[in-house]
């Protein structure tokens, strides 16, 4: 019988250049979407999947992820008093989950990164989210592919369709359909240029795997920018047992890009109930200025 996944990895140590200034002396992941830090819609995704323990990998300028999920009791006893009830329950309502950090002393990649977290998974298999593909609260992406180990009892990369002018950003698959979304990989490329691509099909930041992947990332050496990359990792552990590729259909927004923040963050907002009907009636009434300005660029 397979082990269950009771723990998750959320690789959080990278240096967020593509967000500078804003991420010169503050995370990345606690860019907020909406009125919630980019870790915090992961963390709750993963509590959604039954997901108990969860180990955070920082690095240098990272306190504050620290910070946010600790308790705060000043501003706690202020909101009682204040009898400010749903706020209190917003700011407490993660305050009894098992949280472990680690530095990860360089950014060294994200093979690195769950590398890093080898003395507390163990022998275990685990899940790997990456904040800042920030998926919408409606999916069962994750879920889905925790059913799939439970049945196949191998790796489940999360893949999505991309357009080929976009492929070198991904690490991309080769691999056969199995049915129902599902592809048998037999061969991963990390960031290849449009030509090379052996498919449309990328791996997106949603991860079941299994601790055989720690042996292969301790001793592999740093690959595409002189970083253990994971894509290289996996290739190898192909060599040893199956790992499959379950296609998303989605919606699922590229927060570590500006553009995709952007996208994510008025997406959330309009499904807010709080704001969702002031923000779209100001996005109709902005509609004239937008048109405007596409027709600019256009020129």
């Amino acid at each position: 019988m397979n082990k269950k996944i009771k723990k998750a990895i959320f690789p959080a140590g990278g240096l967020g250049t593509r967000f500078l200034p804003a991420t010169k002396a503050s995370p990345k992941e606690m860019l907020p979407i909406v009125d919630k830090p980019m870790i915090q819609h992961a963390v709750e995704e993963a509590l959604t999947c039954g997901i108990e323990e969860f180990i955070i990998i920082t690095g240098k300028y990272k306190r504050a992820i620290e910070d946010h999920f600790d308790s705060a009791y000043e501003l706690e006893e202020n909101l009682k008093r204040s009898d400010k009830k749903k706020l209190l329950e917003e700011i407490t309502r993660l305050n009894h989950i098992n949280l472990a950090y680690i530095r990860q002393k360089a950014a060294l990649g994200l093979g690195h990164a769950i590398l890093c977290a080898r003395p507390f998974i163990k022998d275990e298999p685990f899940a790997v989210l990456l904040s800042d593909d920030v998926i919408d609260t409606d999916e069962t992406l994750l879920k889905d592919m925790i059913r799939l180990y439970e049945k196949l009892g191998c790796s489940i990369l999360a893949l999505e369709e991309v357009p080929m002018s976009d492929i070198h950003k991904y690490g991309v698959i080769k691999g056969t359909a199995s049915g129902n979304g599902l592809y048998k990989i037999s061969d991963l490329v990390e960031k290849p240029a449009r030509e090379k691509a052996p498919s449309n099909l990328a791996i997106i930041g949603r991860y079941i795997l299994t601790p055989e992947i720690f042996g292969i990332l301790e001793k592999l050496t740093p690959g595409r920018g002189g970083e253990i990359q994971l894509t290289d990792a996996l290739k190898k552990l192909l060599k040893r047992q199956r790992v499959y590729g379950y296609l998303f259909k989605g919606k699922r927004y590229d927060a570590g890009d500006k553009f995709g923040y952007l996208k994510a963050t008025v997406n959330f907002a309009l499904k807010n109930k709080d704001i969702s009907s002031p923000f779209a009636k100001y996005l109709l009434d902005i509609v004239p200025v937008l048109k405007n300005i596409t027709k600019t660029k256009l020129l």
